[in-house]
């Protein structure tokens, strides 16, 4: 199974391509999609054609995408909304399954904390995905996304066996 993680952003959306055989995972591929310039249906065409040239070329099965958190700025928080918007499209219509996952579950699936920073999102990434460097900071997100998919299908096999999810956390 080929799972394509995304980081969505106006400016730059990362994305984070990722093998899972069993219960290993390994690296396919990461980068950004960059759509600086513009106004903003541009900028929207631009990811939406960006995140289709990365499912031609990886064949994805499924996708995770980090879910919008409403921040301070309810302006930034809609145009977010707006890249995550043209990001599932791309998915959607190309009939691939969509999960989405907070930044919550994804710092808990990954780091086990779900207030991580950054820099450890990145290090654990290295680390699961066996890298010889720390990806970008979107990438790794990216990444973390698709890792955490990966792991909620795990845990969703669990919860036919007596256990389910709460919290983020595994439980009996």
């Amino acid at each position: 199974m080929i799972i394509l993680g995304i980081d969505p952003g106006l400016r730059v959306t990362g994305f984070g391509v990722i093998m899972k055989a069993g219960s290993a995972l390994s690296y396919v591929s990461s980068g950004c999609v960059k759509s600086t310039t513009g106004e903003l249906p541009e900028r929207i065409k631009t990811i939406f054609a960006g995140v289709n040239e990365v499912i031609a070329r990886f064949s994805p099965g499924e996708v995770a995408v980090e879910k919008v958190f409403v921040n301070v700025n309810p302006q930034s928080t809609l145009l977010l909304g707006q890249a995550r918007g043209a990001a599932i499209s791309a998915a959607v219509s190309r009939d691939l399954p969509v999960a989405e996952y907070t930044a919550l579950q994804v710092k808990q699936a990954v780091v086990g904390k779900g207030h991580a920073k950054k820099d450890q999102v990145q290090e654990m990434v290295k680390r699961l995905l066996k890298l010889p460097g720390l990806p970008g900071p979107d990438a790794a997100d990216a990444l973390a996304c698709a890792i955490c998919h990966a792991h909620a299908g795990q845990m969703g096999a669990m919860s036919t066996r007596g256990y389910r999810v709460r919290g983020g956390r595994l439980v009996k």
